[in-house]
């Protein structure tokens, strides 16, 4: 008689919220109060070896129950699944989850729904790096090419990327793979820091935390930008007078620009070397961003954070529209989307800078793109992921800078686990960090009214 297979257990959500607002940490000129937030899910299983799937997705505060409302919405597709089989073909779970056809109507493949499926497809990938006894980059940098590529859905791709193009190339990213893996164990990968540019934060702030940036061993560093051109060419140039010439530079608009306002504007910041122009428009207009580029050269066209799917990554690449391509773990439909797209990158020889900025995506994203380095790309020419210094001190696994370079997780699974404590203390309303901040805020009220 065979052994009962082990299953799925529980989808348990959380909405976890940090108060990040209060000392301006992510601001910018699109949101300039955020609360960076985790619509956070754990999968649990009856395997008895202790191992979970955890995984989430960002969001800025309010909004964060829609999120996880959203995540509750797929819970019939997996509980009850056989962890064996969900954790041998990821690619299973997340055709069902985009496949059921009245909650992809509310995309499809994009927004809350999508955002849903690419934090519940993580998790399965950090249950089975875990039982793999793997980090994940390194589960994936050692799967057989032709197990990747059954994992990634070519559909709307294939006029770009066919699946034999990507096994050609996967196959050709292992040469080499073992002796890469090394140099990344031993060295890190490079990463840039957006730490010091905040739009909220004053000029000294930003001259001490960029002075700092440059001791700490980064390269490159990333002001916001968008609100006020006369604010924004006063502070790139603070910034460029602390860092000197030979630190890059990079400004981030966020998306505050119409087309003909982003090209101006970048222009005027052109005197301050800026390395790259991130989110110049709407992440949706790749003709515009076509637009910008051309006219705003030598400056670097940046996006990605907020581009939804593979298919507009795909546009992009194929109008010509970008300089640097920024996936983002948790905005698309999971790994295996972010597959499809590091692939249509390497075919493009696109560079790929990852955006990490929020709670939680530096831990996530770094995986990805020591895979690309390890097993597909195989350089880290002009790529550096994005690194912001906040919050890393809730997860078990948190990143770890060293001389400006991330260093290579040698834990097993995605590095997305949050601390029980941390959980239990910002889960929004009730976490004892929110209860406690609600009694003041009704006390002072009370005084307030009584006076």
């Amino acid at each position: 008689m065979s052994p009962t297979p082990a299953r799925i257990t529980a989808v348990d959500t959380y909405d976890i919220r940090f108060p990040t607002s209060r000392e301006l940490d992510g601001s910018d000129a699109m949101n300039p109060d955020p609360d960076y937030s985790a619509a956070y899910v754990v999968l649990r299983t009856d395997a008895g070896d202790g191992h979970e799937g955890h995984g989430f997705t960002f969001t800025i505060g309010r909004g964060n129950d829609v999120q996880v409302a959203a995540i509750d919405a797929l819970r019939p597709h997996v509980l009850g699944r056989d962890v064996e089989e969900l954790c041998a073909d990821p690619g299973v779970v997340s055709r069902d989850l985009i496949g059921d056809s009245q909650l992809r109507w509310l995309g499809p493949e994009k927004g809350l729904m999508h955002m849903a499926i690419g934090a519940v497809v993580n998790a399965v990938w950090d249950l089975a790096a875990k039982r793999a006894r793997k980090p994940l980059w390194q589960f994936l940098a050692d799967a057989e090419p032709e197990w990747l590529v059954s994992q990634i859905d070519f559909r709307y791709l294939t006029d770009a990327l066919t699946p034999g193009e990507a096994l050609g190339l996967l196959r050709r990213g292992r040469e080499g793979s073992h002796e890469r893996a090394a140099d990344l164990l031993r060295r890190g990968f490079p990463a840039y820091t957006t730490s010091p540019g905040w739009l909220g934060y004053d000029d000294e702030k930003l001259t001490r935390l960029a002075a700092q940036a440059v001791a700490d061993g980064f390269t490159q560093i990333k002001l916001k930008v968008g609100a006020d051109l006369a604010d924004d060419v006063r502070r790139c140039r603070v910034a460029r007078s602390v860092v000197g010439p030979g630190v890059r530079m990079a400004v981030d608009a966020n998306q505050r620009w119409d087309v003909d306002e982003a090209i101006t504007w970048t222009q005027a910041l052109a005197e301050f070397d800026p390395y790259w122009i991130e989110e110049p428009t709407s992440p949706d207009d790749v003709l515009g961003h076509a637009a910008i580029r051309k006219a705003v050269a030598p400056v670097k066209v940046a996006t990605g954070e907020h581009v939804q799917n593979r298919i507009v990554f795909k546009q992009l690449l194929q109008a010509g529209a970008i300089d640097v391509l920024q996936i983002d773990a948790a905005r698309v439909g999971g790994v295996n989307e972010n597959l499809a797209i590091l692939l249509l990158a390497a075919k493009f020889g696109m560079p790929v800078c990852p955006h990490a900025g929020g709670v939680g995506l530096c831990e996530l994203v770094q995986h990805l793109s020591m895979f690309d380095y390890v097993a597909l790309s195989g350089t880290t020419e002009d790529r550096v992921i994005e690194y912001v210094d906040h919050l890393h001190e809730h997860f078990l696994e948190p990143v770890v800078i060293r001389e400006g370079h991330y260093q290579a997780p040698t834990a097993p699974g995605f590095s997305a686990a949050m601390r029980p404590e941390s959980i239990a203390e910002y889960t929004y309303p009730g976490g004892a960090f929110w209860a406690a901040d609600l009694a003041q805020r009704e006390h002072a009220q009370q005084k307030g009214t009584a006076a």
